[in-house]
């Protein structure tokens, strides 16, 4: 029997499966596919850290030895990218669930909160793509997608030609950009990372670093002391124009370096109150690198009379400082109260989108300086804005598309990096010195900077060049490769894009290697006339280009199909971004609606059935994919997506439509005739009951929806939560 393993994860994505999977393996079933299920949710992750008390399988270990089997088939859904305050708070609801797992220590001091902070490590940040991706990106909108957002525009926000909103960079002053080193080994050897203080001592910091022949290696740091200079004029400059202050960085995948650089800017902004209320706040154990929302929570412990007084200074701090972009302006959740709340490639395409603005305090779009520290990658968004604000917004009924060929098999680029960043913890010099002592990259850092290094495979790389060739040469559509020559790094992969395109037939291709910044105008350029590029980047890039031109082409980066062909021949189909879906399980919890939809989780797995058809020789499971790709065309045209207020279909009457869509579909179909006469009966079946179905979906809104947890649900009440239609349940049993 083939199979195909759907992945549980987190939040509205989690709900959304309860509803959702049963459909999806009744239909599975009929063709011989088995849909087994593994929990990869952060709830599982933290379990699995501690199997001897919890008996927690690590079903992403599993998942991880299975991407390099050419029967690998994988339908993974969008998890949360932990910060330490959420894993604080799965922690706190599993403990209260009754699980034997320890509490996070804060300033780990024995051996044993050592080790338990060192397994709780492993579940911060990007702890689940780096396992899974073996393989490079194929991530593009759906032809279905594309076509309904022409004829059904999504509002975007109109841009004034005076516009004051810009993004501020360090322009490579002392940034990663302009700290970098890179090199390409020239055989295998293992390395190891140490930082030399200025008496000559050596402490290791990373002791065995395997390093193979061919690959490319980066090492590169962030100074500290330029950086607080650069915010200190960013908070001066936001003032001076009278625009709002926003920091925009990655503090969930870059899980150790993007938390520092967070903290350090709550630091500067805070300053003068910081100084003031130095002791209070060392006594509460504040970390700055949790935003001002571990400032807010950690003084409600303060007897009320000293709480008053430092909540008032708190408040006249913020008052003093440029006005922040916020998160809640109804709840006075700002831009720099919790790392996880804005991340870049969520929260620049939103501002793009609304014409240059985030909210204010008042609940108002307003200009915005958008603060990217780093220049790496911050001259791709000042070009869109540059663009936009010459140009206008850009028209969906009429804008091209920028699908994208992403380098990240093999945790490739920075996005591989957490296990080798470090701040340097006083003056000296940070090396990588090979088996035979000789040091290959090494930086003079001082107390306090942020030191990464990075590895790309070199198997990684030749992959990644194929799949462009191969997505240009199948699509008709000019594939740039966004590389600056400026920057180390991409000097390294330029020589090797330049190599293996010699290894390819690439006659009549149209084959470019553009600097970002440019290479992002060329694409704007492009898509104002209608006009596609393919747009071809490392992993980092890769991120923030499938929400950016998604979120401005369809609305919404949710929608996309994303492929990754794993090297070995295996499949894993990823179903699209999650960073709306803390607010839909708040609205589901308040009112039982969620509002998530799932047209990722439905193209996904299209595709998976559709490569298992290919790779295992399973017709039928070719008939269901083809099938599912007219009921998404259907969905799509009846706009069978959930509705935004009480009273119309949720996520799960969409479920219900598109089963019903599905199952129409395979009736309709004459490619095998078994499968037509199973699914007649249940297609009429879902039609006549429509009705009903519906409004037993529909009745169950507006009040209150108990699901027992956030972070791990119970089971039965969820189920019966999200399976609220008794008739639909029954005609699925009987499938």
């Amino acid at each position: 029997m083939s199979r195909i393993l759907y992945t549980i994860t987190d939040e509205a994505p989690a709900l959304a499966t309860y509803s959702l999977l049963p459909i999806v393996s009744a239909f599975a079933a009929r063709a011989g596919v088995d849909v087994e299920t593994r929990d990869i949710s952060l709830a599982g992750r933290i379990l699995a850290q501690f199997p001897e008390s919890t008996g927690a399988p690590d079903h992403l270990a599993e998942l991880g030895e299975l991407t390099h089997s050419p029967e690998a088939n994988i339908i993974k859904l969008p998890n949360i990218s932990a910060s330490i305050p959420q894993l604080k708070a799965a922690i706190a609801e599993l403990r209260a669930k009754g699980h034997d797992i320890p509490d996070f220590p804060e300033n780990p001091a024995t051996d044993e909160e050592k080790q338990t902070r060192a397994r709780y490590a492993k579940v911060l940040g990007s702890a689940v793509n780096p396992v899974l991706r073996e393989g490079n990106s194929d991530r593009r909108a759906p032809r279905a997608v594309k076509e309904y957002a022409r004829k059904h525009p999504h509002r975007m926000g109109a841009w004034s030609p005076d516009s004051k909103t810009r993004v501020g960079t360090m322009a490579g002053n002392g940034d990663f950009f302009s700290n970098e080193k890179s090199t390409t080994l020239a055989a295998d050897t293992t390395a190891r990372i140490e930082f030399v203080a200025e008496d000559g001592a050596v402490t290791p910091l990373v002791e065995s670093l395997p390093l193979l022949a061919g690959e490319i290696l980066d090492a590169t740091f962030m100074s500290k002391t330029a950086l607080t200079a650069f915010l200190e004029e960013q908070i001066d400059a936001a003032r001076a124009d009278g625009v709002l202050f926003s920091l925009h960085l990655k503090a969930t995948m870059m899980k150790v370096s993007d938390p520092i650089l967070f903290g350090h800017c709550v630091r500067v902004f805070l300053k003068d109150f910081i100084a003031k209320h130095a002791a209070t706040l060392e006594e509460l154990g504040v970390d700055f690198n949790n935003g001002i929302g571990d400032i807010v929570s950690k003084i409600e412990s303060l007897p009320d009379d000293r709480k008053t007084a430092v909540e008032a200074d708190l408040r006249a701090a913020l008052d003093a400082g440029p006005p922040l972009a916020m998160v809640h302006s109804d709840k006075g959740i700002t831009n720099l109260h919790v790392p996880s709340d804005v991340i870049i490639d969520a929260s620049m395409p939103a501002m793009i989108r609304e014409g240059g603005k985030m909210w204010n305090a008042e609940g108002r779009p307003a200009e915005t300086l958008a603060v990217i520290p780093d220049s790496s990658y911050a001259g791709v968004y000042q070009a869109v804005v540059d663009f936009c604000r010459a140009n206008g917004a850009l028209d969906p009924r009429t804008m091209g598309s920028v699908p994208n060929v992403g380098l990240m098999a093999r945790a490739a680029e920075e996005y591989g990096s957490h296990n080798k960043t470090f701040e340097a913890p006083a003056d000296g010099t940070i090396r990588i010195v090979d088996a035979d002592s000789k040091t290959l990259l090494s930086h003079g850092v001082r107390a306090g900077d942020i030191w990464r290094a990075c590895q790309t495979k070199d198997a990684s790389v030749r992959d990644w060049v194929k799949l462009a060739v191969n997505r240009a040469r199948l699509s008709g559509t000019p594939a740039v490769f966004w590389l600056d020559k400026a920057r180390a790094h991409d000097g390294q992969l330029i020589d090797k894009v330049e190599a293996y395109l010699g290894e390819h037939d690439t006659t009549g291709l149209d084959l470019r290697i553009l600097p970002p910044a440019e290479a992002c105008t060329f694409s704007l350029e492009r898509i104002v006339k209608g006009l596609d590029t393919i747009s071809v980047t490392g992993n980092v890039l890769r991120d923030y280009l499938t929400d950016l031109f998604p979120i401005l082409e369809v609305g919404t980066s949710a929608k996309m199909l994303s492929i990754v062909p794993l090297m070995n021949g295996g499949g894993l189909f990823e179903t699209g971004a999650g960073g709306s879906a803390p607010k839909h399980v708040q609205q589901f919890q308040k009112e039982n609606y969620l509002r998530w939809d799932s047209l990722g989780e439905f193209f996904a797995i299209a595709a998976s059935f559709e490569h298992l058809a290919r790779s295992q020789g399973n017709p039928k499971a070719k008939v269901l994919a083809d099938a599912l790709d007219a009921a998404n065309g259907e969905f799509l045209e009846n706009d069978r997506s959930p509705g935004r207020k009480l009273g119309t279909i949720d996520n799960r009457g969409s479920h219900f439509y598109l089963a019903l869509y599905w199952a129409r579909a395979l009736a309709a179909q004459d490619d095998d005739a078994e499968l037509k006469a199973a699914f007649a009966p249940l297609a009429e079946s879902l039609a006549t009951n429509e009705e009903a179905i519906v409004g037993e979906l529909v009745a169950v809104q507006g009040k209150p929806a108990d699901i027992g947890g956030y972070f791990l649900p119970n089971e039965a009440l969820a189920n019966s939560a999200l399976r609220p239609s008794p008739t639909l349940n029954q005609i699925l049993a009987g499938a």
